[in-house]
C-alpha cells in the first residue's frame, strides 16, 4: 500500500489544514521552462478540492493531492521540459463591471512530471489566454490492486508497492 492513501478523518484535516497554510506561503515560483513565474492562488488551491463549482471532491482524492502540493513548487522550479501541452476552450468565470461573468476563453494546460522523494507525480499549470500561468493541479502516480480491484498510490519502492 502507497504512503498517500486516506487514513482516517482525523489525519485529512491535519493534511488539509498543513497543506493550506504551506500554499498560502509560496505565492510564486519561476519556472526555467517558461522562463517566468508561475503563481500559486487561490484557484489552484480550489482545484485540488473541487472538481468543479459547488462539486467537492471525495476525500480519498483530495488527501492525496494536498499531501503531495508541497512538491509541486519544486517540480516546477526544475523542470526545463514539458511533457504534454493541452489546448482547449472553457467557461472561465471573471468579474467584469462588479459582476461574475461566465465567458469562453482559450486556456493552456501544461504538464510536467517528476521523481522527487521518491514520489512520482504530475503537475499541472494552466493558462487562459491573457492571463497569467499558475498551478493547477498536483496529480499522484497510482496502480490498481489487482486483489481488490482499488487504486493504489505509489510510493516509488516498487519493491513493497
Amino acid at each position: 500500500m502507497g504512503k498517500f492513501n486516506f487514513k482516517d478523518s482525523i489525519d485529512f484535516e491535519a493534511v488539509r489544514e498543513k497543506a493550506e497554510v504551506f500554499y498560502s506561503n509560496i505565492g510564486s515560483v519561476h519556472c526555467p521552462y517558461f522562463q517566468s513565474k508561475v503563481a500559486f492562488n487561490a484557484k489552484g488551491i480550489r482545484h485540488l478540492k473541487f472538481k468543479s463549482d459547488e462539486v467537492a471532491r471525495p476525500r480519498e482524492d483530495q488527501y492525496s493531492r494536498l499531501k503531495l502540493v508541497h512538491l509541486a513548487p519544486e517540480v516546477l522550479k526544475l523542470s526545463k521540459t514539458v511533457q504534454g501541452i493541452w489546448n482547449t476552450q472553457c467557461f472561465e468565470t471573471q468579474k467584469t463591471n462588479s459582476r461574475w461573468k461566465r465567458s469562453l476563453k482559450n486556456v493552456t494546460f501544461y504538464e510536467f512530471m517528476a521523481v522527487l522523494n521518491n514520489v512520482r507525480v504530475k503537475v499541472i499549470v494552466k493558462e487562459v489566454l491573457g492571463g497569467e500561468k499558475h498551478f493547477w493541479s498536483v496529480i499522484p502516480f497510482w496502480g490498481i490492486d489487482k486483489d481488490k480491484s482499488k487504486r493504489v498510490l505509489h510510493s516509488g519502492d516498487p519493491e513493497n508497492d
